[in-house]
């Protein structure tokens, strides 16, 4: 199949880009334009996969480059996002413009051009939770500018779905881990600060808790919508139905790693009081029963693996010069 990945050389995109190769797809990559000729992790990509990749630059507000690109495709994965929630409290007008004009611009594109659409959400969105294990059904609340953003996207999905019976589903992960994750994350952030052997192991809050997903799960979620007509106008849960506190995952990390560092609070990375989402746990029966998704790397021991996997690839010295020394990122 012919197949558009938006936001594909960020964390997600690229690592469903890589499968979505292997499976055999032609796959046009779409880029953020920038004068360096940067394609993100697309770079670091095996050669074999990338010399498969039709990379295109532009920009997903731009709305008739996002109706030329999208002609003569049989599915669009829209990853395209700004999703730092610390920098979303500064310039909260950027997430408007990529996160719902962005996303406005491929649903007029999907109306012209009759593709299938799946749509990216994010488990922020349902803020911090009123019961647990959240399913799809449960109050959406906009916790920060990023989350407010994507509730729109969502529910403009919604709308143009409903108002043209357009074929456009929403995958809604929840934490996503692995290699080629930003340090603006907790799990990179916990690692290359051990890593590089700081004295302190500075965190924000370390009582919120957080259903973790290893990248290669959610990006089967992804690729089990593929030709799935069930699922079109539904709304679908990502996640392991597991939560750990911040707090257990900084401990578990150390002793991965081997390492006894004293934690210490850092003032700016904690969100405003009421911005910050102090539980999500994912009920995943939804992906379950219409994708037939499961989790691979599952539970506590899951996680353990997942995260073995993960420290692996930040150790590498190759890796480690990517993130310039850095352990945040806003």
């Amino acid at each position: 199949m012919k197949i558009l990945v938006t936001g594909s050389e960020g964390f997600i995109g690229s690592h469903l880009t890589e499968r979505l190769v292997k499976m055999g797809h032609k796959v046009t990559c779409l880029v953020k334009y920038n004068s360096f000729g940067y394609n993100g992790w697309l770079d670091d990509l095996d050669k074999k996969i990338s010399k498969e990749l039709e990379i295109i630059s532009g920009d997903v507000i731009d709305s008739d480059f996002i109706l030329s690109i999208t002609k003569k495709k049989d599915y669009v994965f829209n990853l395209a996002a700004l999703i730092a929630i610390p920098f979303s409290y500064k310039s909260p007008k950027s997430y408007v413009d990529t996160n719902i004009i962005g996303t406005l611009n491929i649903l007029n594109a999907c109306k012209r051009n009759s593709f299938k659409l799946i749509q990216t959400s994010s488990s922020e969105v349902y803020g911090t939770a009123k019961y647990t294990p959240i399913d799809e059904k449960h109050p959406m609340q906009g916790q920060s500018p990023y989350s407010a953003t994507k509730i729109s996207a969502d529910y403009l999905s919604m709308s143009y779905f409903y108002s043209y019976g357009l074929p456009i589903s929403i995958i809604r992960p929840f934490n996503t881990f692995g290699p080629r994750q930003s340090n603006r994350a907790v799990i990179p952030s916990i690692i290359l600060q051990m890593a590089n052997n700081k004295k302190f192991i500075n965190l924000g809050l370390t009582t919120p808790k957080r259903d973790l997903s290893y990248i290669d799960d959610t990006v089967n979620g992804f690729v089990k919508t593929l030709s799935k007509n069930k699922i079109y106008g539904e709304i679908i849960n990502i996640g392991q139905n597991y939560e750990i506190s911040i707090y257990n995952l900084y401990k578990l990390i150390g002793n991965l790693m081997g390492k006894k560092i004293p934690l210490k609070k850092e003032d700016k990375r904690i969100r405003p009081k009421n911005s910050e989402v102090l539980r999500l746990k994912c009920n995943n029966s939804k992906a379950r029963s219409l994708l037939n998704w499961r989790p691979k790397y599952s539970k506590k021991e899951g996680l353990k693996e997942g995260l073995k996997k993960t420290i692996k690839w930040f150790l590498k010295e190759e890796n480690l010069k990517k993130y310039h020394n850095k352990d945040f990122n806003f």
